[in-house]
Parts: C-alpha cells; structure tokens; sequence
C-alpha cells in the first residue's frame, strides 16, 4: 500500500491503542492499527489480569488483548503488522514511513507505542516472564502473599515496587549492585525503615529458577564486596555466587518509552523520552501534543501510572479529540471552498 492516505493511523497494539481503535472505529474514521513488533503491548506478558473493570474473575493478558482486537475489528478497524521507523509531522499529510518499507500519509496520528520494561539479562528471563517474573508489582503482587521475593534496582521505581510489594510478601528482599540507593532520600528511607523490607547489597541476578508450570521458584545471585559483581566476574575476579529460594523476582530498573521515531520532530519529549502532552485553553489535560494532528496514549506518555486500566482511558481520550480534529479541519476545508466558491 505505498502512499495509502488515511484519516487515522493508531501506531501500537496495546491496550491504549486498541481502545482507541475501538473509539475511532464506532466514529466511522476507518483506523489503521499498526500492530508494531511485539503486538499486544507489555500486557502480553501478563498472565492473569486481576484488577481490570468487568472481569471479577481475572481475565488473561493475552486474552483481554485478543477481546479487545476482536472488538475494534467488528467496528471496523484495519490491523497491519510493522511499527513506524521515522515520521515527518511538520505539515499535512503526515508521512510515516513502516518497518515495511511502505510509507503511509494520514491526517491524524495516535501514538501508543508504549514503554519496555528494562530486563537485566539474567538466565531463563524469557521463559519466565509473567511466570512470577514481573515488571510491575502493582499489576501482579497480589500473586505472591506469603512469598518471598526479590526486587532488583535502586532507584525510585525499585523503591516503589518493594514497598507495595510488602503489603502482600512475607519479605522482600532488594537486590542492588551497588552499595547505595540512587533513590530520592525520601522513598530510600521509607523502604530502609520497613521492617520486612531488607536489602542485598553489591549482589546481581545471574539466573532465575522454576518453569512456567511452577512459576519462580529460586535465583542465583552473584555478589563482590566492591560492587557491580557481574562486570567482575567478567574481568577475572572471583565474586560469590548463591542460589536462594524465592517465589517470585520484580524488575525495578525503569521503562524506556518506544519513542525513537520521535525524537527529530515537533513533539515534544521530557528528558526520559516520554511523550508531553497538552492541556486545553482550561488548563484540563487532553491527548494533544505539540504537533497538530498528532495525539498520545498509554505508557508511552504515562511514566507513573502504567496501569491498564489508565492506558484505555487515555485511549479513549486519545481518539476522542483525534475524531474533533478531523472535524474541524474538515469544516475549515468546506468553508474555504465555501468561501472561494
């Protein structure tokens, strides 16, 4: 489809971009869904959703996404596989060009190509993934009361994941490579003072244990006195290694927003990389960006949050004020050739 013009390209297969699939679909806008290379999003990862609205069961991760896939198509969204290598936003059409090699014009865009969780690279990470290894104590620590797990990181956003994870593990050890925290004082310090909170200090995770069937049932930990054991033990010193039993590992090591295709345009990013959006002329927040015509969803705008349920909000927002676009510069359009006539 090389040149293929559109009204609405939704970029990402979330739960963000599904919602708003499904919003712009019910508008009659005809979206395109670009899928990216790992359709589904971070959700996919998830083996039970708990906490979603309407499901008092659970639902799976997969399987929420394959519901909501099923319900944008039946309003008649348009699904393609590939993701967006550069974009060109400064006028319009906007033009995307795909991994695909095919280039795409449209005049509105929907960013919802989220945030990847970081992974250390321990061993038998991939098999284990949503298996009682998470990214988000808030999405699945609800799993492990009377476990005891691991968080591995320093910063912030370790320090978040231990002290919600503390409400529901018997213990919870944090795993860091250093011997201090990169952590704001204050988060440090209240995980510190936690007493089931303890910390493992100038210790790195080399490999995870278990199977899907049993879920996380260990770890091997590799630790030197001088910190940064891994990259010791790579340069020929001896560092300890030892195997301990736990029932689940958390990574605290930050998000990095799918955000490269961005990065020489009009729209504005924070110092992470996030997408910034817009408040209106009431100082509310919308889907806006800075560039017209162009609108974010999901994780790849939400550094704090990074729930499910926000992601299909921000959708839903998302599309909404893509639909009121198209329609003012649609009445624009009719009142110059109005106008000329």
């Amino acid at each position: 489809m090389p040149g293929e013009r559109r009204d609405l390209v939704i970029a990402g297969s979330g739960v963000a971009g599904l919602s708003a699939a499904v919003y712009a679909a019910r508008a009659d806008l005809d979206p395109l869904v670009l899928e990216g290379d790992e359709p589904g999003g971070q959700l996919t990862l998830t083996t039970d959703v708990e906490n979603f609205l309407g499901f008092p069961d659970g639902v799976g991760g997969m399987e929420l996404i394959q519901r909501g896939k099923e319900q944008a198509e039946r309003f008649g969204a348009e699904f393609q596989h590939g993701s967006i290598e550069t974009a060109a936003v400064d006028g319009q059409p906007l033009e995307l060009t795909l991994s695909t090699g095919e280039t795409l014009r449209t005049r509105a865009l929907i960013v919802a190509t989220g945030a990847s969780a970081r992974w250390v690279g321990a061993e038998n990470e991939d098999e284990l993934m949503g298996y009682g290894l998470s990214t988000c104590a808030t999405c699945d620590g609800a799993f492990h009361r009377g476990d005891d797990v691991f968080v591995v990181g320093g910063g912030d956003s370790a320090m978040e994941e231990a002290l919600f994870l503390a409400k529901f593990a018997d213990s919870v050890t944090v795993v860091h490579r250093r011997d201090e925290l990169r952590a704001s004082e204050i988060m440090a310090d209240r995980a510190r003072e936690h007493e089931d909170i303890q910390f493992r200090w100038n210790t790195e995770l080399r490999a995870l244990h278990g199977s899907q069937e049993e879920g996380v049932t260990g770890a091997t930990v590799v630790s030197h006195p001088d910190g940064h054991p891994t990259q010791k033990a790579a340069e020929g010193v001896d560092v300890e290694t030892e195997r301990v039993d736990v029932g689940g590992v958390f990574y605290g090591i930050g998000h990095t927003p799918n955000t490269a295709f961005l990065e020489e345009t009009g729209v504005e990013l924070d110092a992470d990389g996030y997408v910034v959006t817009q408040t209106d002329e009431t100082g509310r927040a919308t889907a806006e960006t800075a560039v017209e015509g162009v609108f974010a969803a999901g994780d790849v705008a939400d550094p704090s949050y990074r729930q499910a349920i926000t992601a299909a909000g921000t959708g839903s927002m998302a599309a909404l004020d893509a639909e009121a676009y198209l329609e003012r510069i649609e009445n624009e359009r009719r009142t110059a050739v109005e106008t000329t006539a």
